[in-house]
């Protein structure tokens, strides 16, 4: 397994700049999924690649008038 980790900084920044907090509070609520080692929480890039095609939004098909 060669998978790139980000401490909760690095995946905030992956994710499109979310704050600490909030990538804290995923976590606590298990919205997001991590890595524990220790007292250390780590986020593998393939979960947080597949998180945000998991959260993808289809856009709306424009009806023509």
């Amino acid at each position: 397994m060669n998978d790139h980790l980000f401490d909760a900084r690095g995946a905030a920044q992956f994710l499109g700049g979310l704050s600490l907090p909030t990538i804290r509070r995923w976590c606590n609520q298990r919205f997001i999924p991590f890595v524990k080692l220790g007292r250390r929480v780590l986020f593998r890039r393939s979960d947080l690649e597949r998180f945000l095609e998991d959260n993808l939004v289809s856009p709306r098909l424009q009806s023509k008038p």
